[in-house]
């Protein structure tokens, strides 16, 4: 992991944190920000709700298809147009609801919708043809890919790229160019007045609906509900987190080795209590978060996950 203050400054690091990552979803926010700061979003009326589920990695409940499909109606699109593919809702309880109704899952049950809803959104402002957007040669990833770069300083080049489920381009970088980007965003420090007005924007609508972001029980829902604009944090598969404490003008970037999301949670609300000051409703949340409690079948308590005394001091 990866701790960095926004002027670029190390705060904390923990084992290799020079091997290059593919953040993956991590980077939501940052892949919304061109949308916003090109003034697309007020274009469309996006509401700090549908800006929010720009940043998500969702769980497929239906108030997030709703938010997914309102976004692409404001750009005269419907979810044909998604080229993030399709699969059942993360959630089970709205799988199964799904299910039990008949119905199948469509492209704005997929996680990623509201994110490639923001790009078509993106594509048709800049009057560009949204066909193909997920491709890295679209004027829509060009675009983003530009901002990725400035915002962490690291090469997004072709041959650091991959391709993400979703199918649009990932790029590895080092965990510190990460943190830096993320400590950027939320201090508003290195950044145009622009980028600045957007990413303040994000972080609020983030704030605001939190539910957007992920979903029912989920860790970054939980989190941000409990903290509100005092960190925002997202996902990333195979292990990875990334956040931002605007107060503190930090970014955090980190990876769990064995790609498992319970370490990684783990390990982020460990950050939160290690360097956050929290009252004691706040404590509890992220302290409940920080050592998970493991149960089996029966239910009964057989355990806790925690971190290392490294990160926990």
């Amino acid at each position: 992991m990866a701790v960095v203050d926004a002027e670029g400054g190390t705060v904390l690091t923990l084992g290799d944190v020079e091997r290059r990552v593919f953040p993956r979803s991590a980077v939501k926010a940052l892949q919304a920000l061109p949308l916003v700061e090109s003034g697309i979003a007020d274009k469309y009326g996006l509401t700090d709700e549908e800006i929010a589920l720009a940043c998500a990695s969702h769980s497929g409940e239906p108030d997030h298809a709703r938010v997914a499909a309102s976004m692409l109606a404001k750009a005269g699109q419907n979810e044909t147009c998604l080229e993030c593919g399709v699969h059942w809702p993360m959630r089970d309880e709205a799988a199964r609801a799904l299910a039990a109704s008949g119905e199948q899952p469509t492209q704005l049950h997929n996680n990623c919708s509201g994110k490639h809803a923001g790009f078509i959104c993106l594509a048709c402002g800049l009057g560009d043809d949204p066909k193909g957007y997920v491709k890295a040669q679209h004027h829509v990833q060009q675009t983003v890919r530009s901002a990725l770069e400035d915002l962490t300083g690291a090469s997004h080049t072709e041959d650091v790229s991959g391709i993400d489920g979703c199918s649009i381009p990932t790029y590895a970088i080092p965990l510190p160019a990460l943190a830096f980007g993320f400590a950027k965003f939320g201090a508003g420090v290195g950044i145009s007045p622009g980028c600045k007005s957007a990413s303040d924007r994000i972080r609020k609508a983030v704030a605001r609906h939190p539910f957007m972001v992920a979903g029912t029980g989920r860790f970054d829902t939980k989190l941000m509900e409990a903290l509100g604009e005092r960190a925002f944090v997202k996902a990333g598969a195979e292990g990875v987190y990334c956040a931002a404490f605007p107060e503190l003008g930090y970014g955090i970037a980190l990876k769990a080795d064995d790609g498992g999301a319970r370490a990684a949670e783990a390990m982020m609300a460990a950050l939160v209590l290690r360097f956050l000051k929290l009252d004691d409703n706040e404590r509890g949340v992220v302290e409940d978060l920080a050592q998970p409690v493991l149960k089996n079948w029966n239910g009964l308590e057989v355990g806790r996950i925690r971190v290392t005394r490294d990160l926990a001091a």
